[in-house]
C-alpha cells in the first residue's frame, strides 16, 4: 500500500510539473534536447557546445494554436508540426527551455510564420545549408534571418572531425559515402548547441 502511494504521489508531481511548464511556453519560445540516437548523436556532441557546457543534438520552435502547444521542428523526413507531449518523449534527459529576449520578441509572428510555411519540405540529411531542404537548427535560424531581413543567429564552420583530430568520424565518412556526397568539412552551418549560447535569447532553465 505504502509503494502505491508513493508511486500515485510521484505520478501527480511528474504530471504538474509537466503541466505547470507547459502553461508557461510562449510562442516562439526554443526548446533544446539530447537526442541519443547513437555515434552520430555522439559524433555531433563531440565537437559541439551548447549553453553552459551542455550537449544539444536537436531543437525546435515552440507554436501556440487554439490552446494546443505545438513544436515546429525538422526530423526525420521533413519538418513538421509536433504535440509537444509528443515532442518531450523524444529523450530522456533534460531539455532547455530558451526565449528570445525582449528587444527581439516582435519577430516572433514572421518566424512562426516562416516555419509553417515549411511544413512538408524535406529533411535535410546532407546538411548543407541553403539547399532547399532543412535539418532542426537550420530551420530555425532562416525563420529567425526571415523576420529580422538580416541573420540573426550565426554560422560557422561546421566540422566532421573529433577536436584536435585530421581523422573524420567513421560514422561521417560511411553515412555521405551512402548518399554519394564528399564530406561538408569546413562549410557554413548551425548546430543547437551553438544556438543556445546566442546573447539573443535568454535559457530559462530545465524543461520538465
Amino acid at each position: 500500500m505504502k509503494n502505491i502511494l508513493i508511486i500515485c504521489l510521484f505520478t501527480w508531481f511528474t504530471t504538474t510539473a509537466f503541466s505547470q511548464n507547459s502553461t508557461n511556453l510562449k510562442d516562439g519560445d526554443l526548446i533544446f534536447q539530447n537526442l541519443n540516437c547513437g555515434p552520430m548523436c555522439d559524433a555531433i556532441n563531440e565537437v559541439t557546445t551548447g549553453y553552459q557546457g551542455l550537449k544539444f543534438n536537436h531543437m525546435g520552435l515552440v507554436v501556440i494554436e487554439n490552446g494546443q502547444t505545438f513544436v515546429i521542428e525538422a526530423g526525420g523526413t521533413a519538418v513538421k508540426k509536433t504535440p509537444l507531449d509528443q515532442f518531450l518523449l523524444y529523450s530522456s534527459k533534460t531539455m532547455y527551455l530558451a526565449r528570445l529576449k525582449e528587444a527581439y520578441t516582435d519577430l516572433i509572428p514572421k518566424a512562426i510564420a516562416f516555419a509553417n510555411a515549411q511544413i512538408g519540405v524535406a529533411y535535410d540529411d546532407e546538411f548543407l545549408y541553403d539547399n532547399g531542404k532543412y535539418y532542426c537548427s537550420e530551420l530555425i535560424y532562416d525563420a529567425f534571418q526571415f523576420a529580422y531581413k538580416k541573420p540573426f543567429f550565426n554560422l560557422y564552420p561546421m566540422t566532421y572531425k573529433p577536436l584536435g583530430s585530421d581523422e573524420f568520424f567513421p560514422i561521417w565518412v560511411s553515412y555521405f559515402a551512402n548518399l554519394n556526397q564528399p564530406i561538408p568539412e569546413g562549410l557554413p552551418g548551425c548546430n543547437p548547441g551553438g544556438m543556445s549560447t546566442s546573447d539573443k535569447i535568454t535559457v530559462i532553465g530545465p524543461l520538465k
